[in-house]
């Protein structure tokens, strides 16, 4: 049963109130909790890298969850260029991989979601990412997550014809705001609008929503223009 500790720190989490969310749970809170949690905090405001790699070293290292989040700090730290270690590909790399060997099916899904993310964006691998998302959103479809389609069709969406493409960065943005989340629909909003014409009225406009809100929430790749 999830406690009201926990209701209340997913719900902040999800509004991009990362430090709220965290200060929320107590000390017996479940530890996967607080670990997911202060790695998105990290991910978005490229801030409390060491905060994060604590939390995940609390998790069980052999749970599928684990072995998510340990690929996930070490592609981060390839995107961001923080510090980043000579073992970071190849461990993000086997991080996926267990967690879509030894996690359930939604878990299997994200996995094979941030495994494509890594081929896409570090080794430029199309071929070897689109199946992978593809993949990854038809769990996300059938099992009506739209949170999670969201995710994925962004990251597809520059793999499709323009229609498809901007269709497609407009349906993860209408999912997103429709979910209440926060930092996911500020990125959403950046994206479509780098993906519009630069004299477009809907970019200006985009561009305006943007930066009040992620700076805000302290989005750091927004803020620094990445």
């Amino acid at each position: 049963m999830i406690t009201d500790a926990t209701y209340i720190a997913r719900r902040l989490h999800l509004l991009g109130e990362w430090d709220a969310a965290l200060s929320v749970l107590g000390p017996d809170a479940e530890p996967e909790v607080r670990a997911e949690i202060a790695v998105d905090r990290w991910f978005f405001r490229i801030e409390g890298h060491g905060e994060a790699e604590k939390a995940v070293a609390a998790i069980d290292p052999v749970s599928p969850t684990a072995h998510l989040l340990t690929g996930r700090l070490a592609y981060s730290r390839l995107l961001f260029e923080h510090e980043p270690r000579a073992d970071d590909r190849a461990a993000a790399e086997a991080g996926y991989r267990a967690a879509i060997e030894g996690g359930d099916e939604k878990t299997r899904a994200w996995a094979e979601y941030h495994l494509a993310v890594l081929l896409d964006n570090i080794d430029e691998d199309p071929a070897g990412a689109v199946p992978l998302y593809e993949s990854a959103l038809d769990v996300a479809t059938k099992s009506g997550d739209g949170y999670f389609e969201s995710y994925i069709i962004r990251h597809l969406a520059p793999h499709k014809e323009p229609a498809e493409r901007m269709a497609m960065l407009r349906r993860s943005l209408n999912l997103r705001a429709a979910l209440g989340a926060r930092p996911q629909a500020i990125a959403a909003q950046a994206l479509l609008a780098d993906s519009l014409p630069e004299d477009d009225p809907e970019r200006a406009e985009l561009l305006r929503t943007v930066r009040p809100g992620a700076e805000e929430l302290r989005i750091g790749w927004l803020l620094s223009g990445e």
